[in-house]
């Protein structure tokens, strides 16, 4: 599914149904409103990479199983090329390319997050236990964790839990790329 406003909904509407939950429960789990719910289970919005954030983490899901088809892994070595992709079109400074989504073996997933010029994103925390990894690959930005914004620069990696509030920012004139490698407590 080429449309990740298509494959959000659709992944939405299974998770909620699988569940039984009503879209009261689910507001509840997840924290964002029944009508946010509803219009983006019906396509007619597209939410946030925030907003996605809390629906994954109130659904105890992966934030891949939103975008990116979830296979077994049949072959010894996995090759992926992807494009990057825009998940809501008012985050025009910040794009997600994910490289490997959500392998449930390992409990893992892994992006290549590109950060354009004065992109700050604000991210909730996600379900107790992830823990993120951060590698800047190019550029260099800041991670916002413990209440402080901390310095990552080129080749150099951050490791942080991720079940708190926490937030990347780019304040530089050029773009920055980073490695986010995403480790989950057993789903």
């Amino acid at each position: 599914m080429d449309n990740p406003t298509e494959k959000i909904s659709s992944t939405l509407k299974l998770l909620r149904v699988e569940r039984g939950w009503s879209l009261d429960v689910a507001s509840q789990k997840t924290g964002v409103s029944k009508a946010m719910l509803g219009q983006i289970e019906r396509g007619e919005s597209s939410p946030t990479i925030a907003t996605l954030w809390k629906i994954a983490s109130g659904f105890d899901a992966s934030f891949s199983s939103f975008i990116e088809d979830l296979k077994p892994i049949k072959t010894d070595f996995t090759h992926h090329s992807h494009s990057f992709k825009h998940l809501h079109p008012q985050d025009d400074k910040i794009r997600v390319m994910p490289i490997f989504a959500y392998d449930e073996s390992l409990r893992f997933e892994a992006f290549i997050i590109e950060l354009l010029p004065g992109c700050e994103h604000l991210s909730p925390p996600h379900q107790k236990g992830v823990i993120e990894h951060i590698i800047v690959s190019s550029g260099e930005i800041e991670v916002f964790i413990n209440g402080a914004w901390h310095v990552i620069q080129q080749n150099e990696g951050l490791r942080f839990n991720g079940d708190i509030p926490h937030g990347y920012r780019n304040i530089s004139d050029s773009k920055a790329v980073f490695h986010d490698m995403i480790h989950y407590r057993k789903l």
